[in-house]
């Protein structure tokens, strides 16, 4: 497998796009339960295949990742052949991940509290590959406006 297999939630919610996949391979709704039934190992291939499909397919989109702590954020925005990064630090007693310590932040950036880094660097090996990692991390794919919002006031 190239990332992980979709959780139970995942296939659930994607059932429709998973019966296509299947018919896609001239397998219906019979022969899958046959295949659970008697080729356990199949049908387990079969479910990773698909998850790597998925997969691939929202990475693929993905433009921004974020990740917050209770004092730091990383922010990244994703392009085609390297990954931004912007790093903020909060020097004091909050919580980043209370809306309270979160509005603090988008409205005081500049205070004296907030340290913020600035960076960019090539994809090490895949792109898609590091995108998920940062997922598998913690983080979330995000609409970039959090990252946008800081690389205007850090030029």
């Amino acid at each position: 497998m190239k990332y992980r297999q979709l959780t139970k939630e995942q296939f659930e919610s994607l059932h429709e796009e998973f019966a296509l996949f299947l018919a896609s391979q001239s397998i219906d709704v019979k022969e899958w339960s046959t295949i659970k039934e008697e080729k356990p190992k199949v049908a387990e291939e079969e479910l990773n295949v698909f998850s790597d499909v998925v997969w691939d397919d929202v990475l693929t989109r993905t433009n921004y990742v974020e990740h917050f702590s209770e004092r730091s954020a990383n922010l990244f925005k994703c392009d085609e052949n390297e990954i931004h990064r912007i790093a903020i630090k909060i020097t004091w007693d909050i919580n980043l991940l209370e809306q309270k310590g979160f509005e603090w932040l988008m409205q005081n950036p500049m205070d004296n509290s907030v340290e913020i880094f600035k960076g960019s660097k090539p994809y090490h090996l895949d792109r898609n590959k590091e995108i998920f990692d940062l997922i598998e991390k913690g983080s979330s794919i995000s609409k970039g406006e959090i990252f946008e919002y800081f690389s205007q006031l850090i030029g």
